[in-house]
């Protein structure tokens, strides 16, 4: 009995992942041709295509017309259903991290900071800017605001390689709520300095909020260039779930 259709081109993406893992392609390299894979594998052009479109989506491989396929450079990937602490990430792959703060002051909420907070309008609130960088590259711009009631010494804190705002508020409250929001978005002026990025760059935005009894504990907006980060999850889906 013949292979399916699925599972053919499921082979063949298998067999260039192999590679990949294995490290035969390594990023940047040129890989076999559509012709010459369809040869090795002995399947059909359209299902070697299909392998390697699907591929390419999932930024394993990069395509260039006329000139071929080449094998990705690899992105970085945050857990966008869990709060992060993306120097753990950068340290976790064995890369150089480094925190830059570029403001840490108290000011009053603008409307839309009010009500991100559930404060009033004027309310005092903690205002950080900070970018972290991967091997001295900026790959996230943090602008965060904290309600001072909930946490009081947040201005006191030195900010930077060793102490990360993230991994500050999680050791002095536990968080039993959270939010989520992303959008894409090209960079404003300050953004495009800081993150050193073009204002055409494509950006992805994932902004938080995170509860404590009832209350915000704290707003952040947290810019990521496109090209060199992603924000991704993997997890079990029950019956329900399947259903919506």
């Amino acid at each position: 009995m013949k292979n399916p259709p699925q599972a053919l081109y499921q082979r063949a993406k298998d067999y260039v992942q192999g590679k990949l893992r294995a490290g035969d392609w390594k990023a940047g390299d040129l890989i076999p041709s559509e012709n010459r894979l369809v040869v090795e594998l002995g399947m059909s052009r359209m299902t070697v295509n299909r392998a390697l479109r699907e591929l390419t989506e999932e930024g394993l491989l990069l395509r260039v017309s006329g000139v071929g396929t080449f094998v990705a450079e690899s992105k970085p990937k945050s857990n966008l259903l869990s709060i992060t602490n993306i120097a753990d990430e950068i340290i976790a792959r064995g890369h150089r991290y480094d925190c830059q703060v570029l403001q840490l002051v108290r000011e009053s909420a603008s409307m839309t900071v009010a009500a991100a907070l559930a404060l009033p309008t004027g309310a005092s609130v903690f205002h950080l800017v900070c970018v972290h960088l991967e091997e001295g590259v900026p790959v996230q711009l943090e602008d965060r605001y904290v309600n001072p009631e909930l946490v009081p010494e947040f201005l006191q804190q030195q900010f930077g390689g060793q102490l990360q705002p993230a991994r500050y508020l999680l050791q002095v409250i536990s968080p039993d709520e959270m939010e989520h929001i992303v959008e894409a978005a090209h960079p404003n002026s300050d953004e495009s300095r800081h993150l050193q990025v073009g204002s055409s760059e494509p950006c992805l935005v994932l902004m938080r909020r995170t509860w404590n009894d009832g209350k915000v504990v704290t707003y952040v907006r947290l810019v990521h260039p496109s090209s060199r980060y992603r924000l991704g999850s993997r997890m079990a889906v029950n019956g329900a779930q399947r259903d919506g």
